[in-house]
């Protein structure tokens, strides 16, 4: 009798996974439902003839498959902040390089008296050593400063800061696109504009991979630099 009770509770279980179970093949109208419509993106590489958009592929999937337009702008805002710091990083190298360092166009001759550092004993070293032997309260004022413009564009939208919101506008879906709404010049921003700030950040980015890589390793970059 137990035998047939146990033989029936596995029978009803099974029943009722299957009842439950999704069906393998899925309604013709929610397929049609699940396809996005393809997110277009600004920034294609200008080649010869048509402009080239490197990476298509992925982007169609980071916002077409696996998130939406608003993963769009978040990429685009990623890509203009990391474009930016590569860019003012090869400022920053190349006038270390070409020797417009501080204790050549300053009349201080100490980075930090009270740990005696020298801006010439920095200009002796390579930019990525230089770098490296920068004391933590040097460290600490960068981070705090990249700290201050990232949660200005975590609290504001439109110039101005946002109270009274469950979720600061920058956590909000699209609400990081790396647009501050600081231009005291007043620059006209046009598309043009967009795509160039956008094709020198790609190529800062790639400079200075490739001059920290030629400093830190002889060789490991076959092509002259310019030092």
């Amino acid at each position: 009798m137990k035998m047939k009770l146990a033989t029936f509770s596995l029978l009803s279980l099974f029943a009722s996974a299957a009842a439950f179970a999704p069906s393998k093949v899925a309604p013709k109208s929610f397929a049609l439902n699940a396809e996005k419509e393809k997110v277009p993106c600004f920034g294609a590489t200008p080649l010869i003839g048509e402009p080239v958009f490197i990476g298509e592929t992925y982007w169609d999937k980071l916002t077409s498959e696996y998130g939406s337009a608003e993963t769009g702008a978040f990429l685009r805002a990623a890509e203009l902040k990391h474009g930016r710091s590569a860019m003012i990083a090869t400022v920053g190298f190349a006038f270390h390089k070409l020797g417009i360092t501080f204790n050549n166009i300053s009349p201080h001759e100490y980075l930090s008296v009270t740990q005696n550092i020298k801006f010439a004993d920095l200009q002796a070293m390579t930019p990525l050593d230089a770098m490296q032997s920068l004391p933590v309260e040097s460290l600490t004022q960068m981070f705090v400063a990249i700290a201050a413009i990232e949660i200005y564009e975590l609290t504001h939208r439109d110039g101005e800061i946002k109270v009274g919101e469950r979720v600061a506008p920058g956590l909000q879906a699209g609400g990081l696109t790396g647009d501050l709404g600081w231009n005291p010049l007043k620059v006209k921003v046009t598309d043009r504009r967009r795509l160039v700030e956008l094709q020198n950040g790609r190529a800062a980015m790639f400079a200075i991979c490739a001059w920290v890589a030629a400093d830190s390793v002889a060789g490991s970059v076959p092509i002259p630099l310019p030092w």
